[in-house]
């Protein structure tokens, strides 16, 4: 294995002696609390959905196997991340060592492309549900199986490549979590990090536009000639995804911004707030997933909140209430050839 980048021999690493301190105390504490608060939020609500799909046989539906993949991957990245930034930022200093850095890098970041595949995965299914560009083929369980498997293993491959001396992971932000290293200007480091950021970020955005653009211009011709109720149950379906396409961009654009702009100008000098910001966001976003389709999937809604609530449902939901439903729609049928 290729050796270790020279902060392993960095004292401030290990015992938080370090001379230079990024942030002042009550900072690390602020970060410290808001993790915290983040990461408790996120165990619960990702759990529920884990659990409440487990035990519900109506919603295991190709959607919805694809939404318990995001919520076990942001529940891994916050074990993985969230968690351990709480201790660290408490602390002031990274306490892990080169050999946690490197696991904690690997982890968040093979959860995190986890969830853009997966994204990219739900996009498609609804492409193929409302869309049918494959004629009679339908996205059955098997699709969606192993597009979730595809989708780990894209991630596994292209994070694995630090491990063995492609790349490296390396501490950033306030010093107390680590990531992929954007700043080394090694040939083999600024390779890896462009290969990456193109394939595990740019392919799944770029599936996830062309998708969208596909499936909303259907919808608005399948609006134009008809079959109203059919429109509005996959409309709501398809703004519950946009919402999580657009809460995962929120939270982790900036973050790849940061990346590019480190990755093509390493001389350039930021303040520490606008390189934790963005770190945090992305880490922030495993509480915003599970409450999208939690609170517009009223089938979730349904069976999560009496699991919150230790049985009791304070919000009986009405029987004549539409709801969103994630199973496969002929919505295509209602279009008329022109």
């Amino acid at each position: 294995m290729a050796s270790f980048p020279e902060f392993l021999n960095d004292s401030s690493i290990h015992d938080g002696r370090g001379s230079k301190v990024p942030l002042p105390w009550a900072g690390f504490i602020t970060l410290s609390l808001l993790m915290a608060v983040f990461s408790i939020t996120a165990v619960v609500l990702n759990a529920t959905v884990i659990v409440v799909t487990l035990r519900h046989k109506q919603l295991r539906q190709p959607l919805n196997f694809a939404l318990v993949n995001l919520a076990v991957a942001d529940l891994g990245i916050t074990l993985t991340g969230s968690v351990p930034s709480v201790v660290t930022n408490a602390l002031g200093y990274y306490i892990m060592g080169r050999v946690g850095c490197v696991l904690e890098g690997f982890c968040v970041a093979l959860f995190g492309i986890t969830v853009l595949c997966t994204v990219a995965l739900i996009a498609v299914e609804r492409l193929f549900v409302v869309c049918k560009p494959l004629g009679t083929i339908t996205f059955q369980t098997k699709h969606a199986a192993g597009g979730l498997l595809l989708s780990w293993l894209w991630s596994l491959v292209w994070n694995s490549p630090p491990l063995f001396g492609w790349g490296s992971y390396q501490l950033e932000g306030a010093g107390t979590s680590c990531g992929p290293d954007w700043q080394s200007r090694d040939l083999k480091n600024v390779s890896y990090i462009i290969c990456y950021f193109l394939l595990c970020f740019a392919v799944p955005s770029f599936i996830i536009v062309v998708s969208y653009s596909w499936l909303l211009y259907t919808l608005r011709q399948v609006a134009k000639v008809g079959g109203c109720v059919a429109v509005r149950a996959e409309s709501k379906v398809a703004w519950m995804v946009v919402m999580i396409v657009l809460a995962f961009l929120v939270s982790w654009l900036p973050y790849a911004a940061l990346a590019l702009t480190v990755v093509f100008n390493p001389d350039v000098q930021l303040a520490v707030l606008v390189k934790v910001v963005p770190i945090y966001m992305a880490k922030s976003s495993t509480v915003y997933n599970p409450l999208i389709y939690i609170y517009m999937n009223k089938q979730f809604l349904k069976y999560a909140i009496p699991l919150l609530m230790c049985g009791r449902d304070p919000w009986p939901s009405e029987d004549d209430v539409s709801d969103v439903q994630t199973a496969v729609s002929p919505l295509n049928n209602k279009i008329s050839p022109e």
